[in-house]
């Protein structure tokens, strides 16, 4: 009997133990990057016809906007970090271009999401991203590669159509061409924390407006081409880059 009631017992506890401990499920993300002029949404229709303010009261077109974003990392409530490996080149020309799923599964589960604008110094490095070749930066200001590039046209002072040219590397004083000077202009992007539990795609925002805005109010009339050899510029656009640029959108699972 007693032989009976122990191999009763093992599987009760067997079957408990196999109602508790459910796998844990393995999920997909997406990111999907759009962009908007604060709240107006910018399309692929909008390049080169939509006509925007900033704040100084100048109003432009964009001809081209293209940003490189890098290290996106999932982090968990313990800390532990996910760094996914390469890099997302964001074409606002190309719809193809504005989606980017995650190379590796994840748990589901609380994360926080974070990312980098532009590439670090250990990625920033010239020449080791072929499919980077039109976004390579000249030797002559360092090479590596652009982390933005926009393009437009703007209405000057004198009521003119303009070029502007709003490219973003890592700064560099170039007085001295035998010994440049850097500073870093990337920057990470805090996105706050998502709840995942099926797969996934994440809305990441961007505010075009928010580059001409805060803390530094852009005049395009002073600021416009030959920004990447102006080394105080650059640290102008990082600083805006900062401050309310980036932000998490919808999530759909």
């Amino acid at each position: 009997m007693k032989k009976y009631f122990a191999l009763f017992l093992s599987l009760l506890l067997l079957s408990c133990s196999s109602d508790n401990d459910e796998p844990i499920k393995e999920v997909t993300i997406k990111l999907n990057f759009t962009q908007n002029w604060d709240g107006t949404a910018i399309e692929k229709s909008d390049i080169s016809n939509t006509e925007f303010t900033n704040k100084a009261g100048t109003k432009l077109t964009i001809d081209k906007l293209r940003y490189l974003i890098s290290r996106i990392t999932l982090t968990d409530g313990n800390q532990n970090a996910t760094v996914f490996d390469g890099y997302k080149l964001v074409d606002v020309s190309n719809v193809d271009d504005l989606t980017h799923t995650l190379p590796q599964k994840i748990s589901e589960g609380s994360y926080k999401l974070t990312m980098t604008f532009g590439f670090n110094n250990d990625d920033n490095k010239d020449g080791i991203h072929k499919d980077l070749n039109d976004f390579s930066v000249p030797q002559m200001l360092g090479g590596g590669y652009h982390f933005m590039q926009m393009d437009g046209k703007y209405l000057n002072s004198k009521n003119i159509k303009s070029p502007f040219n709003y490219h973003a590397i890592k700064a560099v004083d170039n007085t001295d061409p035998a010994n440049l000077k850097f500073e870093d202009t990337f920057f990470t992007v805090e996105l706050g924390t998502i709840l995942v539990t099926n797969n996934a795609t994440i809305e990441i925002r961007m505010n075009v407006a928010e580059w001409f805005k805060n803390p530094n109010e852009w005049d395009l009339n002073t600021l416009n081409t030959s920004l990447m050899s102006n080394f105080n510029a650059q640290k102008l656009m990082a600083a805006n880059g900062k401050i309310g640029v980036f932000s998490l959108g919808n999530i759909s699972q």
